[in-house]
């Protein structure tokens, strides 16, 4: 029988009684584990403490405890130690100094904001590409990455060896690349073109690159050269490998390989897209798995979160995001489900706080997608946002954002910390964006939510076997984003007709709420499928990162409108499609892909804007504005159904990848005609104040640095990196 939940509701005596809450290495000030010599110069609240199955107990109590815990934490004067760094390992604060982008996001904690003006409001459009480096030649059909710009260089992954190139930041000349040596680990990696960047750390004054790879080996560079870092890893046992700068990430996740071979299928697979991050010389490495739409077997290994020296390469910790038994949360996993179920990597990149030492996680859904009837409970850590101790590796809050997630709705961005000010408190935040379209809230220190969050009751599945969890998390501040769920006020009212065709085009699917579930496609209701809103390509996405201005605590948002319709046939049919799935066992039912639904005479079925960004002021909770991605397309302008209608902007329908500086925010975008744009925005009110056009259209990552005194916007387009600045 499932034990009640509570927002607060955690039996918090008895895990502070058993360890399962320790008082966590924030409170201490002790130095990091490995502390080897130097390397010399070489030729290369559930619910806040989330307890999901444990009993409701009352607020006083957990007031009280929690006081106490704080307490325990906190020095005479009020203020909380932090964890001191590793000596000879030079980290960054948040935000970017002398027009720096360290990291993915920026800085670590992945606001994508830059204090640079020299581009701004009233020369913007002067602004013209000054230099484009092609990655052709790395076999690259598109790009996904974000450059880092470090003391004087740029650096980035392209193409599906991934390789690693350092550039002259000033014309895109090639400096030296790195490339893996090619193994069938890499053969048969599903995300190859996935890369989305590098992590950076100072050792001893020495600049290193890290990179992880498609077929999970973690490599150290020397920055300035590109050679492999002596003294850091292991020896590979495989032809072509340095002798020293890898490790094989595989030997620390506890299952069977083979160094060239890898992870059999028929145990699971895992692999990587987005970069590690280095937290006070730890480097903290995520995972990417097998896309769950593309499973139907019930076994693959967990995408378990791995801790490493920055200096020796040596490993540290692992965290499992199933637990085992004994570890906080096994409960949630019913039928031994723990035992062979896998995924829940965090294929989304993360974020720290390096002066507290915590590194946020955010996670995607078990195996696989649109049907877990064969792991009932709540299973954590799926799809959820994760603090761990960098020190350590150990958990010190969580918050399940989506309890037995089969929607597909993965965490797909990084967490944004930020610190603001709520009803005259400071208080540092951390922010959780998803498909969904809410904005979680906590505190990023303790795991508490800065504005409530219910849990609502939620639909049943009608689908044999499926047991969902009867409520889900809705925070209660910011607004969301999107619409959530759907009905026929939703849907496109240019004219009465046309919102006639869309409801009739609608009359094969069910619709309904968030988190209307899929559907078996012998239901007895009649329905070709379900359609929910938002799909698990709505909302947010990881190829429209947030962005924030922690001078100002706005946070802004970008997302798309998208539904998604799924059906649900037996496993074997969907197994037969698949030509390598991993596992052994095919699942009772697993997901087939019926045709989407249509909007009439080729436009849209919703109502615009059809992508937008919101700012919100992340100090109340409030949305302070909100403005349409791009133009209003040609073929919803030129239109015959709208003649002599006068049609707002209604967005392009795409998400837009953002940067943010002193005065502006840019983003990449289209022109009505398609033509592809640079755009500048007043971040105070919305409103557009420039726009420039670019040869080719953007995806993924947009950034921005200061050489030589120049500032230069970086534009991910197609294979290649294009740079933007002012005339001269």
């Amino acid at each position: 029988m499932k034990k009640p939940r509570g927002v607060f509701a955690t039996a918090i005596a008895k895990h502070v009684r058993s360890g399962a809450l320790s008082m966590r290495a924030a409170c201490k000030t002790d130095e990091l584990l490995g502390q080897d010599p130097p390397i010399e110069q070489g030729d290369f609240m559930k619910k806040f403490i989330m307890m999901t199955a444990a009993e409701r107990v009352s607020s006083a109590l957990i007031l009280v405890i929690t006081v106490a815990t704080l307490g325990a934490c906190s020095s005479g004067d009020g203020t909380t130690p932090v964890a001191t760094n590793t000596p000879g390992i030079v980290t960054e604060g948040p935000g970017n100094s002398n027009g720096q982008w360290q990291y993915l996001g920026g800085d670590a904690a992945h606001t994508r904001y830059s204090a640079l003006d020299q581009i701004n409001a009233d020369n913007f459009g002067d602004v013209e590409e000054v230099w484009s480096w092609s990655g052709a030649s790395f076999n690259a059909a598109s790009g996904r990455s974000t450059p880092s710009y470090i003391n004087g260089r740029l650096y980035t992954v392209v193409g599906p060896r991934r390789h690693v190139v350092a550039l002259d930041p000033a014309n895109g000349e090639l400096i030296w690349s790195y490339v893996e040596p090619r193994t069938p680990r890499w053969e048969y990696s599903m995300r190859k073109d996935y890369g989305k960047g590098v992590a950076y750390a100072e050792i001893d004054g020495r600049g290193v690159i890290y990179i992880v790879s498609p077929a999970f080996f973690l490599t150290a560079l020397d920055a300035e050269t590109g050679r492999p870092l002596e003294g850091f890893g292991r020896k590979v046992p495989v032809a072509g490998f340095p002798d020293t700068g890898v490790v094989d990430m595989l030997a620390d996740l506890g299952h069977e390989y083979d160094p060239y071979e890898g992870i059999a299928l028929e145990t699971g697979y895992i692999t990587s897209s987005s970069p590690p991050i280095v937290v006070n010389g730890v480097i903290v490495v995520g995972n990417s798995a097998e896309q769950g739409y593309n499973q139907s077997r019930i076994e693959n290994i967990p995408g378990d979160i791995l801790g490493y020296d920055a200096r020796t390469g040596e490993f540290l910790w692992k965290f499992n995001v199933i637990p085992k038994p004994g570890e906080f949360g096994h409960d949630t996993w019913e039928n031994d489900a723990w035992q062979w179920t896998g995924d829940i990597s965090s294929w989304a990149p993360l974020s720290a706080d390096q002066e507290r030492g915590i590194v946020y996680v955010p996670t995607n859904g078990a195996t696989m997608d649109f049907y877990g009837g064969f792991r009932p409970g709540d299973n954590l850590f799926s799809t959820s946002l994760i603090a761990l101790d960098v020190k350590t590796g150990e958990r010190i809050w969580h918050y399940q954002l989506v309890h037995h997630d089969i929607w597909n709705y993965d965490t797909p961005t990084a967490p944004v910390l930020m610190d603001v000010t709520v009803d005259g408190r400071k208080i540092p935040i951390v922010v959780q964006t998803t498909k969904q379209s809410f904005a979680y809230t906590f505190n990023r220190e303790t795991g508490e939510p800065v504005w409530l969050i219910e849990e609502r009751p939620v639909p049943a599945s009608t689908v044999p076997g499926e047991q969902l969890s009867p409520t889900q998390p809705f925070p209660s501040k910011p607004a969301p984003y999107e619409i959530q769920g759907l009905t026929h006020d939703d849907l496109i009212d240019f004219t009465a007709d046309l919102r006639a065709r869309a409801i009739e085009n609608l009359k094969e699917y069910k619709i309904g709420p968030l988190f209307n579930p899929p559907l078996h496609r012998d239901n007895d209701e009649g329905y070709k499928a379900a359609l929910w809103c938002p799909g698990d390509t709505g909302g947010v996405n990881i190829d429209g990162p947030n962005t924030a201005d922690p001078e100002t605590g706005i946070l802004y948002v970008t997302s798309h409108k998208a539904c998604t319709s799924r059906i649900i046939a037996p496993g074997e049919e969907r197994d037969k499609l698949l030509e390598a799935p991993t596992g052994t066992t095919i699942a009772r039912y697993a997901v087939l892909r019926p045709d989407g639904v249509r909007g009439p005479d080729d436009l849209p079925l919703f109502k615009p804007p059809y992508s937008r960004i919101t700012a919100i002021d992340m100090n109340t909770g409030e949305h302070v504005w909100m403005s349409p991605v791009g133009e209003t397309p040609e073929r919803v302008l030129n239109h015959p159904d709208l003649a002599g209608m006068d049609i707002p902007n209604t967005g392009t329908g795409r998400m837009a990848p953002m940067t943010l500086t002193k005065s502006l925010l840019i983003y990449a975008s289209e022109s009505s005609d398609g033509t592809p744009a640079l755009f500048a925005v007043n971040k105070a009110t919305g409103e557009t104040v420039g726009k420039v056009e670019m040869s080719e259209r953007t995806r993924y990552g947009t950034m921005t640095y200061m050489h030589e005194g120049r500032q230069y916007i970086i534009a991910q387009t197609g294979p290649s990196l294009t740079a933007l600045a002012l005339y001269e």
